[in-house]
């Protein structure tokens, strides 16, 4: 097993840690995933080594560590719970494993670290005032990864927008655009009228994270890019593209309702998801939109899949699809 290309993915049954660890392994990786619950102590599916382990457990995470020159840290609590009690302490098991091993860290990450105050053009030197606990949770988090590049350790922060893809796990596109597994005939939109939204295609944020660690060798200790993705202007982008390739599909155009944000939280109260959900509500409500120029100056381009056809593979992924349509060629540029 090579050092230099070797990663371990936490997270890699989730949505963009499964994506980087398929994308890594098919550019010829070594790919170390850790998951709970396993029968045996590791097991070789996929093309990668699944190790029984808790991003939880810090000799988990060490042991596993053991040979990486990268740890992708795509780990989160599942259905957005827990999230005070959880993340930091496996942040910092992530931290200790590195520090051990040498490896750069990789952190997907989101706009919550900032708050009105940077908006609506956000940059990677934006000031980061957040105004929500899942906001303040991560800037706490790049704050202890921000000091571990400062003691001599290698860090990469990749922020994008909401995720969507075709195995996109837990995300506003698939709790709450529309249903997974069924068709679509309705499609809820959550962004208030004329208000601008940024969308992250998962295999492009892959894509953009593979570039980056290639060129890990040149980038500075503490690394942060901003990813373009795709900005919904108005809103209304996202939705009809849905309906577009629904009606390809040889589905009738959905409805578009509006998000019922009053009944949301009436019930938030005995469901966590939704309490998380809610106190995310400013970020439809107002644009905020992230800067690429520095990814743009350092790769010379941003990985980007036409939405259409972005759409479409998250719909078939998410078994949204009634009908097979004929095959169309996927545009990603460059």
């Amino acid at each position: 097993m090579t050092a230099e290309k070797t990663v371990l993915v936490l997270g890699a049954s989730g949505g963009i840690g499964g994506e980087v660890a398929r994308q890594m392994r098919d550019a010829g990786w070594t790919v170390k995933a850790l998951k709970r619950g396993m029968a045996q102590p590791s097991e070789r599916r996929d093309g990668m080594l699944w190790l029984s382990g808790d991003a939880l457990n810090a000799a988990d995470v060490a042991q596993a560590a053991e040979g990486c020159s990268v740890i992708v840290h795509a780990v989160n609590p599942p259905g957005y719970r827990n999230w005070s009690k959880l993340v930091l302490p496996m942040i910092d098991h992530t931290i200790a494993a590195a520090r051990r091993s040498g490896a750069l860290v990789v952190l997907p990450g989101t706009v919550y670290n900032y708050g009105p105050d940077a908006f609506p053009h956000v940059t990677e030197e934006s000031p980061q005032n957040p105004v929500t606990g899942k906001g303040r949770i991560r800037v706490e988090m790049e704050q202890r990864l921000r000091d571990y590049a400062g003691q001599g350790g290698r860090v990469l922060v990749v922020r994008a927008g909401d995720f969507f893809g075709p195995q996109v796990g837990n995300s506003w596109f698939s709790q709450g655009l529309l249903k997974p597994g069924r068709p679509v005939t309705s499609i809820s939109n959550p962004s208030d009228a004329g208000v601008g939204h940024q969308w992250a295609y998962l295999p492009d944020v892959a894509r953009t994270m593979l570039a980056l660690i290639a060129r890990r060798d040149t980038l500075p200790p503490f690394a942060t890019f901003h990813m373009g993705g795709h900005w919904d202007a108005d809103g209304t982008a996202m939705v009809q593209a849905i309906r577009r390739v629904v009606a390809r599909h040889g589905g009738k155009a959905p409805a578009i309702r509006a998000v019922p944000w009053w009944l949301l939280k009436l019930a938030s109260p005995f469901v966590e998801t939704l309490r998380e959900l809610l106190e995310m509500r400013y970020l439809w409500r107002q644009p905020v939109r992230m800067d690429n120029a520095k990814l743009v100056a350092t790769l010379g381009h941003e990985p980007h899949t036409a939405l259409d056809d972005a759409v479409e593979a998250t719909l078939r992924g998410l078994g949204c699809l009634a009908t097979t349509a004929p095959a169309m060629p996927v545009h990603v540029s460059p």
